[in-house]
């Protein structure tokens, strides 16, 4: 800057100071006259209008069963105007969510610790709204407890496995529609009928593991693991059941699609005649103008001591975020009561074909069963029966472990079923390699220990 242009800028400050030390003096002047003067009320804050707390349920639904949670949603945001909860997709957003709609395939993160939740059951307590969680059905609870028995998720959509067949099939087979295979013997029987009428594909199963290893255990009486919690689903029943469906691979009466719900589509399109699959699916089948479909229990082996037994159920359950607000949890401890409400399991059972989560909504879903054709419900809910340990196994363990619930495990037991189908290995190494490496895997830490998937404890 030049010297003048310093000394201008020099000036033009000392008038300032002077202009500011005017200003000073008549301040106090000026504040003594306006103290005299009465004051004015302050002008009041119009009221701003309150909208309803927004909480949302993130979910990797398909969209078929999404659009169907959405009418749940919907009315559940309709009947109240407290609280407005939305679907998002899982990864559609990185913000955090207040619920989450976890699928069987992600079940063993929350009760590994790897996923955080905080247990429903606070939830509710905290929130003080009238949940009854104690009449929650016991078949229904297993997974999402604790040690003590307390409510950690809602398990607001669960099945059980069941044998769907298509009535037109067996029909052109010469086989009474009326009349499905009980036992794994008569279905064999009952897939020779339907090939030899030209039917490329008899039957099929979606989630091998889930129905072909947890459930046959469970419905033919016979154990998963051992008296100290390892892994042991290669005893002389499931060794037998693999065999047998391998020589139904073979004689090309059995097809496989895949691990998880693959095969759904191909007996819907009326490619196979035969299906064990989630009872949910139902509403799928029973909406396809082109299906005739029956449904009947899953098939068990009479000859095994005490069969046919309870199926086990399973499915997707709703685990709560940590750290929200109160007034977010009271919300969702109210959309958990309108969920449990018996006219609302009503319409979830008739709508997504899930079972009923208590004894009241399980009357109530009977008494409307042939008028919404929902008899996937009562072959469901007939199958799970009372739930009692079948050994002292099972009792020291409270409830049947669901393997194919730890993500790792059942991976390896879909490789070592594949090594079968390709005829690389009998079904007794392929069923013993799979429960060694299924051991060395929990040995290592990485996947839950069977106690804490089959009785979570660890909440946050």
């Amino acid at each position: 800057m030049s010297f003048s242009a310093l000394r201008a800028s020099q000036r033009i400050s000392m008038i300032s100071l002077s202009l500011a030390a005017l200003c000073a003096v008549a301040a106090p002047a000026h504040a003594a006259k306006a103290a005299k003067a009465p004051a004015a009320a302050p002008a009041k804050a119009a009221p701003q209008p309150q909208g309803p707390i927004e909480l949302s349920i993130s979910h990797q639904l398909d969209a078929a069963h999404a659009a169907r949670l959405q009418e749940v949603l919907d009315r559940f945001n309709a009947q109240q105007k407290d609280y407005k909860v939305q679907l998002v997709a899982r990864g559609e957003t990185a913000v955090p969510h207040h619920m989450h709609l976890a699928v069987r395939d992600e079940l063993s993160q929350f009760v590994s610790g790897k996923e955080s939740f905080r247990p429903l059951f606070q939830v509710i307590a905290d929130s003080k709204e009238k949940v009854d969680a104690a009449r929650l059905a016991p078949e229904l609870r297993s997974g999402v407890t604790d040690g003590k028995g307390r409510l950690l998720a809602l398990p607001v959509a669960f099945s059980t496995p069941v044998l769907f067949y298509s009535k037109s099939a067996f029909r052109r087979a010469g086989l009474d529609p009326e009349t499905p295979p009980k036992t794994w013997w008569e279905v064999q029987a009952t897939a020779g009928k339907l090939f030899d009428s030209g039917l490329k594909c008899p039957y099929t199963t979606s989630w091998p593991t889930w129905v072909h290893i947890d459930n046959l255990a469970a419905r033919n009486n016979v154990e998963t693991v051992g008296d100290k919690g390892e892994m042991a689903f290669n005893g002389m029943m499931q060794v037998k059941h693999v065999a047998l469906l391998n020589s139904w691979y073979k004689a090309r009466y059995f097809h496989t699609f895949g691990p998880k719900n693959e095969a759904d589509s191909h007996f819907a399109s009326g490619e196979c005649g035969m299906i064990t699959t989630s009872s949910d699916r139902f509403v799928a089948f029973r909406d396809n103008k082109d299906l005739d479909v029956g449904v009947a229990p899953l098939p068990y082996y009479d000859e095994a001591y005490g069969a046919p037994r309870q199926a086990l159920a399973d499915g997707a359950s709703l685990w709560v975020e940590p750290g929200r607000k109160p007034a977010e949890y009271k919300g969702v401890a109210r959309f958990v009561a309108f969920l449990m409400a018996p006219d609302m399991q009503v319409e979830i059972a008739r709508s997504g074909g899930y079972l009923p989560l208590t004894a009241a909504a399980q009357s109530a879903a009977k008494s409307k069963l042939l008028k919404d054709d929902m008899r996937n419900i009562d072959v469901a809910q007939a199958q799970l029966g009372s739930v009692v340990p079948r050994t002292a196994v099972s009792k020291a363990a409270a409830l049947t472990p669901v393997i194919s619930r730890i993500e790792p495990v059942r991976r390896i037991i879909e490789e070592e079923l594949e090594q079968v189908w390709a005829n690389k290995k009998p079904a007794k190494l392929a069923l013993d390699n799979a429960v060694t490496r299924a051991n060395a895997i929990l040995r290592s830490g990485a996947a839950p220990r069977l106690a804490e998937a089959a009785a979570p404890t660890k909440v946050r």
